[in-house]
């Protein structure tokens, strides 16, 4: 059964940082492409930051470039989010994902708030 959990606390301060993690049963994450997406509130959702399996490059939303870093532990099969200094609008639900050709998954999604 694939399930992906996610992790890492939920309050963070301008200027402060916060690590989201999200770790993977019932797959590699290695094989897959990882992204997290976010779901502020009363709005849709939006990409946030991807790690693409067939290359290993990573791409961040024009938002949070400079901010956010997405990176991976193959050993614990987990991918994270740092968030550093992050902006008042940066306050979301966090949902990690796991992409593959024929399928995605999702973890459960966590809310993160953001305080000055």
């Amino acid at each position: 059964q694939v399930q992906l959990v996610e992790s890492g606390g939920g309050l963070v301060q301008t200027g402060g940082s916060l690590r989201r993690s999200c770790t993977a049963a019932g797959l590699t994450f290695n094989q897959y492409t990882k992204a997290w997406v976010r779901k502020p509130p009363g709005k849709d959702r939006e990409f946030v930051a991807s790690h693409i399996h067939k290359d290993g490059s990573t791409y961040d939303a024009d938002s949070v470039k400079g901010r956010f870093t997405i990176s991976r532990d193959i050993a614990k099969n987990t991918v994270y989010l740092q968030m550093n200094n992050p902006q008042l609008e940066a306050a979301a639900v966090y949902y990690c994902t796991a992409i593959s050709t024929s399928d995605q998954y999702w973890g459960q999604g966590t809310q993160v708030t953001v305080s000055s």
